[in-house]
């Protein structure tokens, strides 16, 4: 059953991606996806540049103090500290501080639009990530939010092209309606209407991909996110489908008080989890006998993000990232690695059935997987 499930889901997955065919254009396109990290740990050294000049040795507090990082931001700046220097673009020296930036030399090294088209991203993407690698220094100061960054004007482009107008999430999407969609038929004879609750859902860019697919059956589904902003963007796009309702959840807060579901959906959002484990036990408790959590996520950091994407997720002033009581304590991470994801859904009673993409599959390399897990009958 589970296998026919996945082969399925491969085959829709892939057919909705335009993917690289030969063994070269795997190899090419797994060479882009590092060519974007040199991107961002070039965009890192630019700016610690300024602290750390030729000869100089500070510790972190000193070079925080020195390019005026925001409080909320600190971890950010520890993340690219530990990158540079695991990476050896910089020097960690024995009583602590950080020295001898690494001088970067290559004149014919692609532009990072030319990396982003290689790897199907479009151009507003790449746009955004030139525009927040040039805005790092008042990224780091809070003088500029990254929001307004991905939303220029209130244009939804740019997110579009983060969330779902992309080779991995056309595949991430595409395998996970197909998910969703055996699920609703695997409970349907049992129980009805399907209860879905999907948190996180923001721009609705995995949602559009789903509720089409569900017409033909008797669904109760409660799109769900912090933002007043995205529920009414959502009410507007998804009008056509009467059986969606709409409401604010926090997964860190709100969970318990919620009505019990069928399938629960989280597209990039359980990371936010202040600790992975509760959060996923209250999902257990929070789902009907049998029923289903998918939820997709990534499992490996990506440099350019560090300097983009992650600025998004630094907790409001005066708050702590997240993670930083369950297993990602100490770390500064705030993504899983895979087989952390299926140990915690195992501790948390949940039985994993499925991962993809498949680790020699050519977008594996971008660290992101959709994955089903089932509370037991």
């Amino acid at each position: 059953m589970i296998a026919e499930l996945a082969d399925n889901a491969r085959r829709a997955a892939n057919a909705a991606t335009a993917l690289p065919s030969s063994a070269s254009d795997k190899q090419r396109y797994i060479s882009a996806v590092d060519d974007l990290d040199t991107f961002g740990l070039r965009a890192m050294t630019a700016v610690l540049r300024e602290a750390l000049p030729d000869n100089m040795v500070r510790d972190e507090d000193e070079i925080a103090a020195h390019l005026r990082v925001a409080p909320r931001h600190r971890w950010l700046l520890r993340r690219w500290l530990t990158e540079l220097t695991t990476r050896k673009w910089l020097s960690r020296q024995p009583g602590g501080g950080y020295a001898a930036l690494r001088e970067q030399h290559n004149p014919v090294y692609p532009a990072l639009r030319e990396v982003c088209a290689d790897l199907g991203f479009a151009p507003e993407l790449a746009q955004f990530f030139e525009r927040a690698n040039r805005s790092l220094p008042d990224l780091l100061r809070d003088r500029v939010l990254a929001q307004e960054l991905l939303f220029p004007d209130g244009d939804f482009r740019t997110a579009e092209a983060a969330y779902r107008t992309n080779p991995i999430n056309h595949y991430l999407n595409a395998a996970t309606r197909e998910i969703i969609t055996w699920a609703v038929r695997e409970l349907e004879p049992e129980r009805a209407p399907i209860r879905i609750l999907e948190l996180g859902a923001g721009v609705g860019g995995t949602t559009a991909d789903i509720v089409a697919a569900l017409s033909d059956s008797r669904i109760d589904y409660h799109f769900t996110d912090l933002s007043k902003f995205f529920l009414d963007t959502a009410r507007a796009q998804f009008a056509p489908y009467p059986w969606m309702r709409y409401g604010i959840v926090d997964l860190n807060t709100d969970l318990p008080q919620q009505t019990a579901c069928d399938i629960v959906l989280a597209a990039n959002v359980l990371h936010n989890a202040k600790h992975c484990g509760r959060t996923l036990h209250e999902l257990r408790e929070l789902l009907t006998p049998g029923g289903f959590l998918i939820f997709v996520e990534s499992c490996r950091e990506h440099c350019q993000l560090l300097t983009s994407m992650h600025f998004l997720m630094s907790p409001k002033p005066g708050g702590t990232p997240p993670g930083g009581t369950d297993i990602r304590a100490g770390t500064d991470r705030i993504f899983l690695h895979e087989h952390q994801w299926l140990d915690q859904l195992t501790l948390a009673g949940l039985q994993p059935h499925l991962v993809l993409p498949d680790a020699d599959h050519p977008l594996a390399a971008l660290g992101q997987r959709v994955f089903l897990a089932r509370k037991r009958p």
